[in-house]
């Protein structure tokens, strides 16, 4: 078996629109294709032995065992690997349940499509599965044991830490969406000028004062002190003379913790001897340059949260420790602790395995012990010298036993400090009590304080702390998400963009669009390049400047990594021609169809879907659509145009030559079209569609038919506003057009144009795209043939795996099948190509270069018009 290509997909996709995070293999069974299961001698009998909990997967059967019935009766490989590629990461701690595979259409090629948690390690689940299928085949040994770990690893170094998925995982059960900013734990919440940001329990509100504070505890002590909160009796050294001094004035027993230290790290609690201290002090040395000692307060460390200012949840915290039973050894007593199903490896289970290291040698030698010693039986030993949770440590929830003046005294703490998450150690006997009964303290506070001992404690009520703080971020009335009008077709799609944001800019949003020219943000362009796929949505949707999201997508990027969106309010599609058929096993109009309705199924309930009811794969879309559907069309008596608005729809129409919503059997005339600059007179009927899809897609938003009209009107086509959209240009004795047409279709419509335009002589520049089918290319040749009475052929760009002169020769070919006698020649380069197409202008001549490289076009011409000009 061959991989061919691993593309993980993140977004609404050709595959699924709920189920976003998919890995597509594309996987060449090779000589397995003619070897179903059923076939290979032992197969099911290995695969059961290797995977025995896989009798849980139901497969097409959905009863258990299903899957290995399917097995048993004889499945081909790929099906097969999807399953184990699901299996193995379950076995890693991530549950994962959706698969399918599918033939390409070529013989022994396959998708095999699976869900993952994380990208990483289900890309390294599609690799190890085809490895484990071709072993479980050839009846060899395989170590899956180490794949396991490897994969449990790989996972806890990239997955959200506890805090952080919890508060991710409120925010999508809210329908809130987010993107992860960096490879650790920077999350935007919210789109666009309504995003929030936070890290960890870190806000965008969080003041830096106040982490200043909470991070130097000398300073918080003094703070605290100075409210009337009680809090240890202590001291701030830094130089080793000071630790005498310090245990004069505090008094044993002490804690020793670096000023500056977070989780614990540093920190050495029952300091007794001087000897103790010393070693103490140069541990915390380690971590900061100043050491807080204070008195060593006896009772329990407890942890209380407290959000928005109120207090929220609260945990008594102890360190990782086993208790003995008489007849075990300190090893073995851990290692039976490990064996706890509910620890786990890092932080994917509610406890963490228990290391043995440096501290834990240390913290069992102050009582003479070692890994080899036997506890009494009932004997609790700690192994760490902290509580935190990520050490081994355990927590019990005790929120709702707090004690009214313990709540108050907390609250009060996180406004003294300034917090807008706080995290407050207390030192006492319980929290039950008003610490002044019990002679308990403060410790410290902390900023960014960990969830996970409340999320998930070992004892007692699991606590939704998240909650409070998307309430805190997201009050309500306060919106997540930004406008977005997604657009996608074949053809027109960059054009019917940039009418529409001009639309909605001139309504007064500050606009962020993408198109295959580049990224904007109102009228600035920030990427150049074709920027339709999701990494460039998702550009837009971070800019906090931006108020509504026009999106180009294309395809490409949709079958590539899915969108870049979960949502969006209205979708336009243009029209599904044949273009780039063949690729990534997009083989017919309906596959292609599939492949735009992604954008369709994007769609929020309530928000609309804009089709073109001149084309039926629009249609087809539309009859599937779970959200509002309009129609746009160029006949008024079209057919869906009749039926739809006859049953109360909104539609926009061509008729008696003015661009027409019609709302059930009403009709609003929204403007002429020869006064729309954008269809040059009324003579370019794809330009016509154009403007009634951005029409319809704006009335269906809400914007009004007066402010509509008015943008129609303003909207100029030229090389700044619509660069290789029909921009053209004139010169004293002939015209230049340039249009970025790459397909039969755009050929047509320019053909259609050109029939309206009088002239001598129509000389045409055009080239092809490797990518595109033989026949493709050839119609494009055709077509030229038809319209033009001079070709200038030229390809240097966009070879995509052909060589140029098979380009040209298809293209010949089809310029010969309408007419053997077609003026024509071939001229490489882009640039040489126009320039000589000037020499042969006459007066009244018409020079169309259809360009896929726009900007060399464009730049060639305005210098050719500032020299005529004498510039």
């Amino acid at each position: 078996m061959q991989i061919i290509e691993i593309k993980t997909l993140r977004g609404p996709n050709y595959w699924s629109n709920y189920r976003k995070k998919l890995i597509v293999m594309k996987l060449d069974l090779q000589e397995l294709e003619q070897s179903p299961t059923n076939k290979i001698p032992g197969f099911l009998e290995r695969l059961k032995k290797m995977f025995p909990t896989m009798v849980s997967h139901r497969c097409s059967k959905d009863y258990e065992g299903g899957f290995f019935e399917r097995v048993e009766e004889g499945t081909w490989m790929g099906h097969v690997i999807e399953h184990i590629a699901l299996e193995i990461q379950t076995l890693a701690g991530m549950e994962v349940g959706f698969g399918r595979t599918r033939g390409t259409g070529a013989t022994g090629i396959y998708n095999v499509v699976f869900s993952y948690m994380e990208e990483n390690v289900g890309v390294f689940a599609a690799k190890a599965a085809v490895a484990i299928a071709q072993s479980i085949v050839d009846a060899k040994e395989y170590d899956l044991t180490t794949d396991i770990i490897d994969m449990r690893k790989m996972r806890e170094r990239v997955r959200f830490g506890p805090s952080t998925g919890s508060i991710v995982d409120e925010a999508v059960a809210r329908n809130i969406p987010y993107i992860r900013l960096n490879k650790e734990s920077l999350i935007q919440l919210g789109y666009g000028k309504n995003q929030v940001r936070f890290r960890a329990t870190m806000t965008d509100r969080t003041s830096s004062i106040a982490v200043d504070l909470a991070s130097n505890k000398d300073e918080t002590k003094r703070m605290l002190e100075e409210a009337a909160i009680p809090v240890a009796k202590g001291m701030c050294i830094s130089q080793l003379e000071q630790v005498k001094e310090v245990i004069d004035y505090v008094k044993f027993p002490l804690v020793f913790k670096p000023l500056d230290g977070n989780h614990g790290k540093g920190a050495t609690i029952n300091v007794k001897t001087e000897e103790e201290a010393i070693e103490a002090f140069h541990h915390a040395k380690k971590y900061s340059y100043r050491i807080i000692v204070e008195k060593f307060i006896q009772g329990f460390d407890f942890r209380v949260l407290v959000i928005n200012n109120r207090f929220i949840a609260a945990a008594l915290r102890e360190p990782a420790h086993v208790i003995g039973d008489g007849k075990s050894t300190l090893q073995q007593l851990i290692d039976t602790e490990n064996n706890d199903p509910r620890r786990g490896y890092g932080h994917e289970n509610v406890l963490t395995e228990i290391t043995i290291d440096k501290e834990t040698l240390d913290q069992i030698a102050k009582y003479k012990y070692t890994l080899a010693t036997v506890p009494k039986k009932n004997e609790k030993c700690y192994l760490k010298g902290t509580a935190n949770l990520s050490t081994g440590g355990t927590s019990t929830d005790i929120t709702d036993i707090m004690h009214p003046t313990n709540i108050f005294y907390c609250e009060r703490i996180s406004r003294v400090i300034g917090l807008d998450i706080c995290g407050i150690d207390i030192m006492a006997t319980n929290l039950s009590e008003p610490l002044e009964s019990t002679g308990g303290v403060v410790l410290e506070v902390n900023a960014a304080p960990g969830f996970r001992m409340h999320l998930a404690p070992a004892v007692g009520l699991p606590r939704n702390v998240a909650a409070p703080v998307i309430d805190m971020l997201y009050p309500p009335g306060k919106d997540c998400r930004i406008p977005i009008i997604a657009v996608t077709g074949t053809n027109g799609k960059t054009t019917t963009t940039r009418l529409i944001a001009h639309i909605v800019k001139n309504n007064g949003y500050r606009v962020g669009f993408t198109t295959s020219d580049g990224i904007y943000v109102q009228n600035s362009m920030l990427t150049k390049g074709d920027t339709t796929g999701p990494i460039s949505a998702e550009f837009i949707l971070k800019d906090p400047t931006v108020e509504f999201a026009v999106l180009e997508t294309a395809r490409g990027g949709i079958l590539r990594s899915g969108l870049g969106f979960g949502r969006c309010d209205v979708a336009v599609v243009t029209n599904i021609q044949e273009d780039h058929m063949g690729l990534s096993d997009i083989n017919t109009l309906k596959d292609m169809a599939n492949v735009k309705g992604v954008v369709v199924k994007s769609v929020k309930r309530d928000g609309y879907a804009v089709l073109n009811a001149d084309n039926e794969y629009c249609v087809l879309l539309g009859k599937n659509a779970d959200c509002n559907v309009a129609y746009f069309s160029l006949d008024e008596n079209n057919k869906i145009i009749k039926e739809h608005c006859k049953k109360g729809g909104i539609a926009a129409i061509y008729e008696n030559g003015f661009i027409t919503i019609k709302k059930g059997e009403w009709k609003f005339r929204i403007d002429k079209v020869i006064n729309i600059p954008l269809t040059f007179g009324g003579k370019v009927s794809f330009m016509i569609s154009n403007v009634l899809a951005a029409t319809l897609a704006s009335y269906v938003y809400g914007f009004q038919i007066e402010d509509i009209k008015t943008n129609l009107e303003t909207f100029i086509p030229s090389a700044a506003q619509t660069p290789g959209r029909m921009n053209v240009f004139d010169f004293k004795d002939y015209k230049v057009l340039i249009d970025f047409a790459h397909n039969p279709d755009g050929f047509k419509g320019i053909k259609e144009f050109l029939t309206s335009i009088e002239s001598p002589l129509k000389i045409g520049i055009i080239t092809g795209t490797g990518d595109r089918r033989d026949e493709d290319i050839r119609e494009m040749g055709r077509i030229s043939a038809e319209m033009f009475d001079h070709i200038i052929i030229r390809q240097d760009k966009f070879l995509r795996g052909r060589q140029a002169q098979e380009i040209v020769d298809l293209l010949f070919e089809g310029i010969k099948q309408h007419d053997k006698k077609k003026s024509y020649e071939y001229i490489p380069k882009e640039v040489e190509a126009l320039k000589h197409a000037f020499t042969l202008a006459k007066p009244g001549a018409y020079i169309v270069a259809l360009s896929d490289v726009i900007d060399n076009a464009i730049d060639v011409v305005h210098s050719y018009l500032e020299k005529e000009r004498g510039g």
